[in-house]
């Protein structure tokens, strides 16, 4: 008898241990994981002459790297998803966006300038031309 009240004093003790979270489960984001840019990226226009009624002159640019520079070179890197959002995690400062590896050529991609500020993600909606005219 005495046997089995230990037994149940045991079950008891891991059962309340079990119900209780793992001191390291959950983990307290970084400072700077709230601070960066998101966004979406848009491209005009998508068809040559005029501007048509009914007929959208934009479209989300999807699946397109990005790189993110400050006065000392590139500090991160972006893909736009197929709705052409993205979001980066940057520490709060001036930055300058533009599309990776494009140097010359039709259309403009960027740069894009933007300031981020500490504790919050900045929210931008940049648009990029085609050159389509």
């Amino acid at each position: 008898m005495n046997k089995k009240r230990v037994l149940k004093g045991v079950l008891a003790v891991l059962v309340m241990i079990s119900s209780f979270p793992a001191a390291n489960s959950q983990s307290t984001p970084a400072p700077e994981s709230n601070t960066g840019l998101e966004g979406v990226i848009t491209i005009s226009p998508i068809h040559p002459g005029p501007t048509r009624i009914d007929v959208p002159d934009s479209k989300p640019l999807p699946n397109t790297a990005f790189v993110v520079e400050n006065e000392k070179g590139e500090v991160a890197s972006f893909t736009t998803d197929d709705q052409g959002r993205f979001r980066v995690s940057l520490p709060a400062g001036h930055y300058t966006v533009s599309m990776k590896g494009k140097k010359s050529g039709i259309g403009r991609f960027g740069p894009f300038n933007v300031d981020v500020a500490a504790g919050k993600m900045t929210t931008v909606q940049w648009d990029c031309d085609t050159g389509i005219r």
